[in-house]
């Protein structure tokens, strides 16, 4: 049969790098086309480059039909599933699979709900056998941070910076995290700048990156002392009017226990002055 190579699945998980191609090459050479290739239909779904190194050398290789495919979210689900389970790829990788997966489990669980529910057959029919279950129908919904973070098996912050990434970063930030040259972390930080900074910097270099990613951090931490400082100078007045008051209160306390005690004294001399003038 002939194999039918779909552009759009082959770019949908990352390619792998120079090394890993040349590494899977020397070992597709030395020990033959171990794993069998998975096709949907004709379509080429998993395998593309053990087909090509296949192909380049002359080498057999054996097809497998997955016919649980109904649609090609299936494929979609299937292909991200299989890859998340595999340890070469990078957290943002993951972090970026995870977040495809609960993009289309959350499409997927919003048309079911919408659709009208199936007329019940009549029961004098005999009921069709039934279709396998659309992969991914009884997924988990992936409907939190945290549930996409187990499913990469990432840190709930770091799906909060992959997210980032993937909406403000420029194309070239995305690549240099994707090769690694700048850390997760370090992109979220720049993808805060201009897209022509963005570009600017990843032109520069590795170095360049991590200061421009320093000069965000220090941009942000600036106000925010700044403005701890501001509560603290406020604070201060606020302070001294509090002393002043209960200063005022206790010299006023004090004020009215010595009329009082003037009162006492004034009343007993008065007295005293009746007594001595009265006669005998």
């Amino acid at each position: 049969m002939d194999i039918v190579v779909n552009e759009e699945l082959k770019a949908y998980i990352d390619p792998l790098s120079p090394e890993e191609y040349e590494a899977l090459e020397r070992s597709i050479l030395d020990e033959g086309c171990r794993d069998a290739l998975i096709l949907w239909g004709d379509v080429l779904v998993d395998g593309h480059n053990r087909y090509g190194i296949c192909r380049k050398h002359g080498l057999p290789f054996q097809t497998v039909q997955n016919t649980r495919f109904r649609s090609i979210e299936d494929v979609h689900l299937w292909m991200i599933d299989q890859h998340l389970g595999r340890r070469s790829l990078s957290d943002f990788q993951r972090g970026v699979l995870a977040l495809r997966k609960k993009e289309i489990v959350a499409d997927r669980r919003t048309r079911a709900a919408a659709a009208p529910a199936p007329e019940a057959a009549p029961q004098a029919e005999e009921a069709p056998a039934s279709a396998p279950a659309a992969i991914g129908a009884d997924a988990a919904p992936l409907d939190s941070r945290e549930a996409v973070a187990r499913a990469a098996r990432l840190r709930s912050s770091q799906v909060v910076m992959i997210e980032k990434i993937q909406k403000q970063a420029a194309p070239e930030l995305v690549q240099a995290v994707r090769s690694g040259t700048i850390s997760i972390n370090a992109a979220a930080a720049v993808a805060s700048l201009p897209a022509e900074e963005q570009v600017a910097a990843v032109a520069a270099g590795k170095d360049e990156l991590k200061q421009a990613a320093k000069r965000v951090r220090e941009s942000r931490r600036k106000p925010r002392e700044e403005g701890e400082e501001t509560q603290k100078e406020a604070a201060q007045p606020e302070d001294e009017l509090q002393t002043l008051r209960r200063r005022v209160a206790e010299l006023t306390a004090e004020n009215e226990a010595l009329r009082r005690q003037l009162a006492a004294l004034q009343s007993g001399e008065a007295e005293q002055g009746a007594a001595l003038s009265a006669p005998f």
